[in-house]
């Protein structure tokens, strides 16, 4: 009897980038080295269905991905989302991947606060039956809080739901925060890649209007 082939396992790390910075890295270069992924996919969200505020043009945003991961290895900066017209929905790549690679297995990449809100998804059952759903959660040894436990933040889970850790460095970043400081005039030098926070000068983003 031959033996069975694990399915090559795809990584699907979508977000809306604007703009990527060190700790969005840092969970691209953890997947890598903990999760055994043949590949890791990075989605610059198009039209984000539960975001209020306007976001970066598409090609800003697909242009800071490319200089964020682009040099990392097994990773691909897949631009389908930002192309999309109406809503981007992680259902519908999932979809589309299995249907381009019937023969892998998509890792969806999370934190813990996607994780918890994940129920809100559209078609979050159906995301729990293609996909493995690996959350990261921040080793911080100063701090009591409970890894986000799935099976009873997320329960009922639908009959063959599977997660994955992923551990992190704790890193107090945000998108939010790299964007106030750079109205302000703050140095971001710290908290994005080098060659990100040269785009952000030159294209003038973020700046007072």
């Amino acid at each position: 009897m031959g033996v069975t082939q694990a399915l090559p396992r795809i990584g699907v790390f979508g977000g809306a980038f604007d703009p990527p910075h060190n700790a969005h890295v840092a969970l691209a270069q953890a997947a890598l080295a903990q999760l055994n992924l043949t590949q890791l996919r990075i989605f610059p969200t198009g039209q984000a269905w539960h975001k209020a505020r306007g976001l970066s043009s598409a090609e800003h945003r697909l242009a800071m991905a490319e200089l964020a991961f682009g040099s990392l290895p097994n990773v691909v900066v897949d631009a389908r989302e930002i192309r999309r017209s109406g809503p981007t929905y992680t259902l519908d790549t999932l979809l589309e991947l299995k249907k381009e690679c019937p023969d892998m297995q998509p890792v969806l990449l999370i934190g813990t606060d996607q994780a918890a809100a994940l129920r809100s998804w559209h078609g979050f059952e159906e995301i729990l039956s293609i996909a493995i759903v690996s959350i990261a959660h921040r080793a911080d040894p100063t701090r009591a809080t409970a890894r986000f436990d799935p099976g009873s933040s997320l329960a009922p889970l639908p009959r063959g739901a599977r997660f994955e850790p992923i551990d992190l460095a704790p890193m107090d970043i945000s998108a939010t925060d790299i964007r106030a400081r750079v109205t302000r005039g703050a140095d971001i030098s710290g908290l994005v890649p080098p060659a990100v926070a040269r785009y952000i000068d030159r294209h003038h983003l973020y700046a007072p209007a």
